[in-house]
């Protein structure tokens, strides 16, 4: 299986951008309970305007995030691996999988709770630190494995994006909503009457996500949105998406997530953090994602190779599968987005075992993934020379 250069130049960039997450957490945590913790959490406290510098990067810096998702979601859907459903159809299962098994569990232990509206949180993957981790295994890994990672992860976004859409809107402002979707509109005739220059598509989109952020629904379906209207064309390099997506790869991978991450992992972790794991809730978050994740995903592969809907690569094998299982659990930026949607109203202590919940579970399920996947697959054969002899 051929990769293109596109998907070579994503994989690159989030694995790149998965490492650079990894250190920029810790270190924020690191500040968080240092003895600057009291300066270094209200920075991010501080308000700009109407909101704080936090909600800025979770409601507008975001939606660049989810721009681009939206773009490679187009892009595998019109050339890549999503554009034949004889490819399609295995990420697809293990995505649904992966979500509907977690949430599960999460519902499970939370439902009739106050609680129960977290679960959304167990159902994301996070592309970046799953592709970092299983950059770390080198020139072992197969290359329908990057591919169906990549793959799942995508429609996992895709998943969660409805989610938020459907379960985290509470009062809907309708005239700002439909001033929003005519907005959109708008730039489907401009796509359609074959108007190439992104200006007009960046400008409408601005006013967009600002209406939109006004109506209720969480902003950041705007970049969703948008990129579905963003003339995509044959996908070449000269087209208007193929600019843009090759454009963002780096802003997003290395600056407006790794922001992303330091705003939202300034958790100060008191003496009695550990009293906040016996809940449900908690309970719920690590056991969706670390048992929910791989279960979810490997049974709903399974099942759908076992109908004949699927078919599992040549070099993939069913243990392998287990192991992408694995680095599907880890959340992280995907499900501390969800938190913050889930239990806003719901008060800060909340939404910080959540989110302590989340680190354990995504580094629980990154390491056992890169373990479980180091031991699974086969070493490459290393060539050597051949010495003659004279």
């Amino acid at each position: 299986m051929r990769l293109t250069k596109t998907f070579k130049a994503f994989f690159e960039s989030e694995k790149a951008g998965g490492l650079l997450l990894l250190f920029v957490t810790i270190l924020s945590l690191c500040i968080a309970n240092s003895p600057i913790q009291t300066q270094y959490i209200a920075f991010w406290e501080t308000q700009l305007g109407p909101h704080s510098i936090t909600h800025w990067i979770n409601d507008g810096l975001m939606t660049i995030f989810f721009l681009l998702i939206g773009l490679e979601l187009e892009r595998e859907i019109y050339k890549g691996e999503l554009s034949s459903i004889k490819n399609a159809a295995l990420p697809i299962f293990g995505a649904l999988g992966g979500m509907v098994v977690p949430a599960g569990i999460f519902l499970a232990l939370n439902f009739g709770t106050l609680t129960q509206n977290g679960a959304g949180i167990p159902m994301a993957t996070d592309i970046a630190f799953a592709i970092g981790i299983l950059s770390l295994l080198g020139n072992r890994v197969p290359t329908s494995l990057k591919v169906f990672l990549t793959a799942l992860a995508v429609i996992d976004d895709l998943g969660a994006i409805i989610v938020i859409a459907i379960f985290y809107t509470s009062t809907i402002a309708f005239v700002n909503l439909f001033i929003a979707i005519g907005i959109l509109g708008g730039l489907f005739i401009l796509n359609r009457m074959k108007v190439h220059s992104l200006f007009p598509y960046l400008i409408g989109g601005v006013f967009m996500w600002y209406f939109m952020l006004n109506s209720g629904v969480h902003a950041t379906i705007t970049g969703v949105l948008l990129a579905f209207v963003i003339p995509f064309g044959d996908g070449g390099k000269k087209t208007s998406s193929y600019k843009i997506q090759h454009f963002l790869h780096k802003p997003v991978a290395f600056f407006i997530l790794p922001l992303f991450a330091i705003a939202n992992t300034c958790i100060a972790i008191n003496s009695n953090w550990h009293e906040g794991l016996n809940h449900p809730n908690t309970i719920g978050i690590i056991a969706g994602l670390v048992i929910g994740k791989p279960l979810g995903i490997w049974l709903f592969s399974f099942l759908g190779v076992t109908l004949g809907i699927c078919v599992l690569p040549k070099d993939l094998k069913w243990k392998t599968l287990i192991g992408a299982g694995m680095l599907g659990g880890i959340g992280f930026t995907m499900s501390i987005f969800i938190t913050l949607l889930a239990f806003k109203n719901d008060g800060e202590e909340v939404i910080t075992y959540s989110k302590i919940a989340i680190l354990i579970a995504s580094f629980i399920a990154g390491t056992a993934g890169f373990f479980w996947l180091k031991q699974t697959l086969k070493k490459p054969i290393k060539k050597t020379k051949k010495i003659e002899i004279i």
